[in-house]
């Protein structure tokens, strides 16, 4: 601001009152700013946790002073240390939610997908009730496999079979000596199982309303190459293998979507829950007759922005 001034933020005046000995503007500023801004708190142990590691953060009030670009809804921009916002770009593009918060699956892919086009990091940042803060990014996931397309003939094939209907909605079907696809339905000593979503996949041939959005999700993923399994030990619908069962494990579990967290603390179990096994959390969208992928992922350690314990 010139003359040895600075203008800040709330969340930054809470900052400088915490880490660089500045003492408040007024007596009851904290109280009233609250009162004023009921998320202040929040956001100011976000601000903690971005900066105390050495970034270098430019909230969005700053962004047209600064004449930096950015996708519409972000909160914040960062940079590493050793970059400054007047001559580098920055890394990511940040946005923070309460762990209680609403998610939003199809505003955050439109946002990721803005970000990435940037070249720059979708980052979020989630607090909780106690102010401990996590970091995960978002992206949009292309998950394939080596297991060849989906022919319509195989699910014909299937179709024709003689078949007795099972009490969880599948399937049994006892003539399975040619089987098309191994990756439909689970192998029985006495023929084939298929679930739900695999019998509502293959009626569909012949009645459109059969075509569930399990089902469709299902057809996408036979048609990206995958093997899908049940993901029911994970708290997913599917696991996901990219190549013949028994050579690796399942890189993917994927949501349906009416089976989703339904806040960001849902989200940040599923995603670790997904992370401490090895596998990435997907969560697929419909645009149109396409189905897309949003996955949560935790960074890399060095990463992993969260405010210091506090006593």
């Amino acid at each position: 601001m010139g003359r040895g001034e600075l203008l800040l933020t709330p969340a930054e005046v809470i900052f400088c009152h915490d880490h660089r000995h500045v003492g408040w503007p007024s007596v009851n500023w904290l109280r009233k700013a609250v009162g004023d801004l009921p998320k202040l708190l929040d956001e100011a142990v976000v601000v903690e946790s971005l900066r105390v590691p050495g970034n270098r953060l430019v909230m969005h009030q700053n962004f047209d002073a600064l004449g930096l670009d950015c996708a519409n809804t972000t909160w914040g921009l960062r940079w590493v240390s050793e970059a400054h916002p007047r001559t580098d770009e920055p890394v990511s593009e940040v946005r923070w939610y309460h762990a209680k918060e609403h998610l939003d699956v199809d505003d955050l892919f439109v946002w990721s997908e803005q970000v990435s086009d940037r070249g720059r990091i979708p980052e979020v940042l989630v607090v909780d009730d106690e102010h401990a803060v996590v970091t995960y990014r978002v992206a949009r996931a292309e998950p394939e496999g080596n297991r060849g397309g989906l022919l319509e003939a195989d699910l014909e094939h299937i179709g024709a079979l003689n078949s007795l209907p099972l009490g969880n909605g599948g399937r049994f079907i006892m003539d399975s000596d040619e089987w098309p696809d191994e990756r439909i339905g689970v192998p029985h000593p006495e023929g084939r199982v298929l679930n739900v979503s695999e019998s509502r996949m293959i009626d569909s041939l012949n009645d459109a309303e059969q075509n569930t959005v399990g089902a469709d999700i299902l057809r996408d993923l036979l048609s990206r190459g995958l093997h899908p399994r049940p993901g029911f030990k994970y708290g997913t619908r599917w696991r996901c293998y990219d190549r013949t069962l028994g050579e690796s494990h399942a890189p993917w579990l994927v949501v349906h979507p009416s089976e989703a967290p339904s806040d960001w603390g849902g989200a940040c179990l599923a995603s670790r829950l997904a992370s401490g096994v090895g596998k990435i959390w997907l969560h697929p969208l419909q645009d149109g007759e396409v189905w897309n992928y949003l996955s949560i992922t935790r960074p890399p350690a060095d990463s992993r922005w969260n405010n210091p314990n506090r006593r």
